[in-house]
């Protein structure tokens, strides 16, 4: 279940094709979240984190890490 606002953004973040290699900026990690969640939903975002953890479990903890942390960033600069 996801407890926060934050939690729904970056499992959101992490079910987009944006890529921290990237480096986007604020404005373009707030338009893969809306483009997927809108996409997905919340139920199939979640989904795609799920089957990601269980195919590539060596790599989706650093996306996941990466994804919490912009995700956290996205929030505190539209606070």
């Amino acid at each position: 279940m996801i407890s926060t606002v934050t939690d729904l953004m970056a499992e959101s973040l992490f079910a987009s094709d944006l890529q921290p290699s990237e480096q986007p900026d604020t404005a373009a990690i707030n338009a893969a979240i809306s483009a997927t969640l809108l996409r997905h939903g919340v139920e199939g975002c979640a989904a795609v984190v799920a089957a990601e953890y269980g195919d590539h479990p060596e790599t989706a903890v650093a996306r996941m890490r990466w994804c919490r942390e912009r995700a956290g960033d996205a929030v505190a600069v539209a606070a």
